[in-house]
């Protein structure tokens, strides 16, 4: 098996990255982190420069790790802020460091992308080998893998990767056939809460329309980049994609992508963004011209659930953190992370963060399912990983 790195995605063809057991993620095939290269998304000048990490056997692709150096530490949302704090106080450079993950897109899928066919664990190893070589050669202060499966990381932990976990909030199908058979599962004062926040959307006359990526022109693209670019700027940032980079992506993957649309008359109030693979749909980024009562909730949640049911999606994992999505029916979830530390004393002093994190995540979920708002006869149901 020979390891390489690329500069660029596009240097590998587009089929033998997507015959890669990718998990049926939309973010992983090779039009996605392309498209995200020739927008201009990630690359030179944004922090997030491409060295993908390709294994090989015999002129063929066999294994790849989507990868990237960065030199700060935003649009990974595994917060590592206080680590560069730490190493800047002693003197260190934290900076550049190896990151793992498809960019800005915090949702659990592989990392360790293997061939159907192969040998899959030796193949892991090869690649978690590979890239502990790459941060070497590089003289990386780190590298990470972010948002990653069961199976990597079993591979990483035997590579010395220390272990981080976190939460997010996910809604999982339980065979409903109807919204009206969802919100049978709330308790009574749960159920009038949630259908009270719908009708009151509802009653302020403001409509929705269903729009996958082959159903929208790029100037509306345009329109509902402005809604979702206008939460960023309230926040104080700048959005980390692209109307190009949308407009691109709807193009090549039109049934992964999808839109709810609000209008009020025939204006466009608000939008969600969301992405689809044949099983789970994918929160990512919305956006309001003004702040109606219950619109964010009624876009980005129940209207997500509703377009679960009809379409037989298993799975909603609206994006990161969100207490507030819990009584509208999304369960903790947990979400993992590997890191490598080259320091040993850094390694050590992390490690003991780590562990004390992990007790305060589980405590937290574990305090957290006591309020979801599911009927008590229900909350024996298995809980979700």
């Amino acid at each position: 098996m020979h390891a390489r790195i690329l500069a660029q995605i596009e240097s590998v063809p587009a089929a033998q990255w997507n015959a890669l057991d990718l998990g049926g993620s939309p973010f992983l095939r090779y039009e996605f982190l392309a498209e995200l290269e020739a927008t201009r998304c990630v690359g030179r000048g944004t922090g997030w420069q491409p060295q993908h990490l390709l294994l090989e056997s015999g002129g063929e692709l066999i294994g790849a790790l989507p990868l990237y150096a960065k030199d700060h530490s935003w649009g990974e949302f595994v917060f590592d802020w206080s680590w560069a704090r730490a190493y800047a106080q002693s003197n260190l450079e934290y900076y550049p460091k190896l990151v793992s993950m498809v960019p800005f897109s915090p949702v659990p899928s592989a990392r360790l992308l293997i061939r159907p066919g192969v040998d899959a664990s030796a193949t892991r190893q090869a690649l978690v080998a590979a890239l502990l070589r790459h941060a070497q050669e590089q003289r990386c202060s780190s590298a990470h893998v972010l948002f990653c499966h069961e199976a990597d990381l079993q591979a990483l932990r035997d590579a010395g990767f220390l272990l981080r976990q976190d939460c997010q909030f996910h809604w999982h199908n339980h065979g409903f056939r109807t919204f009206d058979d969802f919100m049978a599962t709330f308790r009574a004062e749960k159920r009038k809460k949630a259908l009270r926040e719908r009708r009151r959307v509802q009653e302020a006359g403001i409509r929705f329309d269903t729009l996958h990526g082959d159903e929208i022109d790029a100037q509306l693209w345009r329109t509902l980049f402005a809604l979702s670019e206008n939460t960023f700027q309230t926040r104080g940032h700048e959005h980390y994609l692209s109307a190009e980079f949308f407009i691109s992506i709807a193009a090549k993957l039109p049934r992964s992508v999808m839109v709810k649309l609000a209008r009020l008359g025939e204006q466009c109030i608000a939008a969600a963004i969301f992405f689809r693979s044949d099983d789970t749909l994918y929160g990512r980024y919305w956006g309001s011209t003004a702040d109606f009562h219950s619109l964010h909730f009624e876009t980005c949640y129940y209207q997500g659930i509703e377009y679960c049911i009809q379409h037989g999606l298993q799975t909603f994992e609206p994006g990161t953190q969100g207490e507030h999505k819990v009584p509208r029916g999304f369960e903790p979830a947990s979400t993992s992370s590997a890191h490598w530390i080259a320091d040993r004393r850094f390694r050590r002093a992390i490690d003991d963060y780590l562990c004390q994190e992990r007790a305060a995540i589980n405590q937290y979920m574990t305090s957290i399912r006591e309020h979801v708002p599911f009927r008590r006869d229900l909350e024996s149901r298995e809980p979700q990983p």
